[in-house]
């Protein structure tokens, strides 16, 4: 007896997941540095040390110690983390919102904005073509 392919499609459906979470981990990490790189490029720099402190954390790891935001933390599956600031710079939430003394000098954040929109684009096509060439 013949199910007219749902076998074949439930195959398919159920392969889906697992190719999409495959497929995405590249295009997570290479939206992170896109991310990073713009915020490197808004970081004032002094002496370099706070460019130097951008880090990209790939899933399943942790940030550095001192990291703005949250600190140390373990990056969830199918997540990447930017942060900025590590155990030798802890001033970088200091340099993006400023002080009393301090002029606030912005790049985190406003890096974050002008990189995201690409990097979504990338992990959406990536899914989009882990789903279109998902086999059982």
């Amino acid at each position: 007896m013949s199910d007219g392919g749902l076998s074949k499609f439930q195959k398919r459906m159920n392969a889906i997941p697992k190719a999409a979470r495959e497929a995405v981990k590249p295009a997570l990490m290479q939206g992170g540095y896109d991310i990073a790189d713009a915020m490197e490029a808004l970081a004032p720099e002094a002496d370099g040390d706070l460019k130097g402190s951008i880090q990209v954390t790939a899933p399943g790891q942790m940030t550095p110690p001192y990291s703005q935001p949250g600190g140390s933390r373990a990056v969830p599956e199918n997540q990447v983390a930017v942060t900025a600031g590590n155990s030798d710079v802890r001033y970088p939430h200091l340099q993006e919102y400023g002080t009393r003394h301090h002029a606030a000098q912005p790049y985190f954040w406003p890096g974050f904005r002008l990189a995201r929109k690409k990097a979504e684009n990338r992990i959406k096509r990536a899914i989009g073509k882990a789903i279109r060439e998902a086999k059982s």
